[in-house]
């Protein structure tokens, strides 16, 4: 099966919060938009906030899925299922269900290595995703900085 990469990303030394912004700015500099999905409006409150102040000399541009002009967004935060800004790549957190890949050029799974249920439903999806006949590759955190693909 070709077409969306399903990429795992095992965070061991750092949190999410310090990773996502990083790999969100990789993702615009390709020139793709994305679409960060997770099922906790807990999270996409803390995530709306830590995006726009997670650097002094900097910040990332995002909307929310239910704002007006979402379609604009280069970064939307959801909930549910979709693709209001025509995203390519797909950003799942706290297991949150991957849906239709079809417009998708990457999926990114990024899990708590250190939280025995994230790490088990990480397996599981990744199982699914084999069977499938996916594309899948884990990435994990290096021993100095950065990330070292795995499988």
């Amino acid at each position: 099966m070709s077409g969306c990469e399903i990429w795992f990303y095992h965070l061991e030394r750092t949190r999410l919060e310090q990773v996502l912004p990083e790999l969100l700015e990789k993702t615009l500099a390709r020139g793709w938009r994305a679409i960060v999905r997770t099922d906790a409006p807990e999270r996409i409150e803390q995530l709306d906030a830590w995006l726009w102040t997670y650097r002094d000399d900097s910040f990332l541009a995002h909307g929310l899925e239910n704002e007006p002009m979402a379609d604009r967004a280069p970064v939307v935060l959801a909930t549910s299922q979709g693709n209001p800004n025509g995203a390519k790549a797909l950003f799942l957190l706290d297991g949150a269900a991957a849906g239709d890949l079809a417009e998708f050029e990457r999926c990114i799974l990024i899990f708590d290595g250190l939280d025995p249920a994230a790490l088990g439903e990480a397996r599981r999806q990744w199982a699914a995703f084999k069977d499938e006949g996916r594309e899948v590759a884990y990435w994990r955190q290096g021993e100095k900085k950065g990330w070292e693909r795995q499988a």
